[in-house]
């Protein structure tokens, strides 16, 4: 466990709220679900190593990196938060669930999983993950994030228009291409130990958020919840994968309503409660 304070986005008042952004993004592209919230909490938007102003330190892993967070939570004088991530951010989120269990007072999952439980399967992965981080290196950020952003899972993000997907592009080319190659061999799907063994001991009150139009990651979501103890699922009507983006009023009332149920202990989540809910 390294330990490094990550660079971070931070404003508000109150209890925390630590967001955690996927792959290609920053702490910035949070910024979205930060102002919706720092009326209530001081969020905490930190850059993932690789991403932003953050760098890999040398040899850093998947649980150096969960290591990295929990001492980043520590720094702002916080000892728990609430944690919020999205595809990336979310399988760190739930890692820090498991191995820090004392930093998180709950989880909201946008896109997550729990890495992959087939050994062959993961190998798989984590070779395509190391070839396509040697295509980023080669070819450039340029040439990569234009592929990112062309793959089916994003194609609903082509609804909110031009000037929106040229904002979008301008973001990600703000990251490193080393960075973006190094968090693919270190903190990839495929690099991710498996975490299904460990969510029974998840004992935190655990929101599993997807875009009905992301019908995998509804499936992954529900199947979480199966295995979480303290779990409900929410889909997003009309939202992919980038539900946060795509429907952000949605996304953010669901998020203030388990965030409020979670604050009062009589309307708390209940063990085994996995739901549905449309907004």
């Amino acid at each position: 466990m390294s330990g490094q304070v990550l660079p971070m986005e931070r404003g508000g008042r109150g209890p925390a709220l630590m967001l955690l952004h996927g792959y290609t993004g920053s702490g910035s592209s949070m910024a979205g679900i930060a102002r919706a919230f720092q009326g209530e909490y001081e969020t905490l938007a930190p850059d993932l190593p690789g991403h932003g102003r953050s760098v890999f330190a040398a040899e850093c892993g998947f649980d150096d990196c969960l290591g990295d967070l929990a001492a980043t939570l520590e720094s702002t004088g916080h000892r728990r938060a609430h944690w919020l991530g999205y595809s990336l951010g979310a399988r760190l989120a739930l890692g820090c669930a498991v191995r820090h269990p004392g930093s998180v007072a709950s989880l909201v999952l946008l896109a997550g999983r729990a890495g992959i439980a087939d050994p062959d399967e993961r190998a798989t992965r984590r070779r395509a993950d190391d070839a396509l981080a040697t295509r980023i290196e080669a070819q450039g950020i340029g040439v990569f994030v234009d592929e990112w952003l062309a793959q089916p899972l994003f194609a609903s993000l082509r609804r909110l228009g031009p000037e929106f997907l040229a904002r979008e592009r301008s973001a990600r080319l703000a990251n490193d291409a080393h960075g973006l190659a190094a968090s693919l061999r270190r903190l990839g799907p495929g690099a991710q130990p498996s975490l299904f063994d460990a969510l029974p001991d998840v004992k935190v009150p655990v929101l599993l958020v997807a875009g009905a139009l992301d019908t995998r990651f509804v499936e992954l979501a529900h199947e979480l919840a199966r295995r979480l103890p303290r779990a409900e699922v929410r889909a997003i009507p009309d939202a992919g994968h980038a539900a946060h983006v795509e429907r952000p009023d949605a996304f953010n009332d669901a998020v203030r309503d388990f965030l409020r149920r979670v604050a009062n202990p009589a309307s708390a989540i209940p063990s085994r409660s996995v739901q549905e809910i449309a907004s």
